[in-house]
């Protein structure tokens, strides 16, 4: 992945415009990675790939709230109690 500023960005925008057709480019700002620029078609593939949703209180499906109603958490971890403390 090609790693650039923000500023250079801005001066050779359709440079890594082209770049970024064919592979992620990472923006960095004040040293820090703060964005990606990709291609239309890769984020589309991304996101296709995530298949969790968000639900308001009200609006849960049955299944969902079924398993709530169970109260399940997961198995006993207590080599991580410590972290209760």
């Amino acid at each position: 992945m090609v790693t650039i500023t923000a500023a250079e960005l801005q001066k050779k925008f359709g440079q890594y415009r082209e770049i970024a057709i064919r592979e992620p480019v990472s923006i960095t700002h004040h040293g820090r990675e703060s964005l990606v620029v990709m291609s239309a078609q890769e984020y589309q593939r991304l996101k296709a790939l995530d298949t969790r949703r968000a639900y308001h209180a009200h609006a849960l499906p049955d299944e969902i709230l079924a398993e709530l109603d169970k109260g399940y958490q997961g198995e006993a971890t207590p080599e991580l109690d410590h972290l209760m403390k």
